[in-house]
């Protein structure tokens, strides 16, 4: 069976979705059948190199709630990820373009760690709070899965 999932770096849906779907495929008794195909998706491909004000602060403005609905929103996230294991720290985040990084997830598939460019970006941006569209950065979280930079 293959898995078609579109995704994004920054997608907190994507990150909960995709822990839920690893622990699913855990108890599958036919997971070793299961073929698991990542797609890129940005959900702001007009997100600048340097965006002004904080996570909240564009989400605010994003979906035209105030600021406190945001930061609420973003605390509701963060249960949701804690409830299956993950580290949203949101306050840290630093959201940015992430056409570059998805470059390296496809590069990544070709060397069959696809789902591992997945979890370290993401783990990069949602847990250790840092930068999914600097070029270093990129480069570090390649290399720390065992791509060639």
């Amino acid at each position: 069976m293959r898995i078609d999932i579109w995704s994004d770096i920054v997608c907190p849906f994507c990150y909960v979705g995709k822990r839920n779907l690893e622990q699913a495929l855990a108890e599958f008794e036919h997971r070793d059948e299961v073929e698991v195909v990542w797609h890129s998706f940005e959900l702001d491909p007009s997100a600048t190199e340097h965006p002004a004000g904080s996570l909240p602060e564009m989400i605010a403005g994003k979906y035209q709630m105030s600021l406190e609905q945001a930061i609420a929103s973003q605390e509701s996230l963060a249960e949701r990820a804690r409830e299956v294991g993950l580290d949203f720290n949101w306050r840290q985040a630093r959201y940015g373009n992430t056409f570059d990084a998805h470059r390296v997830i496809h590069y990544a598939a070709e060397q069959g760690l696809a789902s591992a460019a997945e979890e370290a970006f993401k783990l990069a941006y949602f847990t250790q709070g840092r930068s999914v569209q600097d070029h270093e950065s990129i480069l570090d979280i390649a290399s720390e899965i065992g791509l060639d930079t």
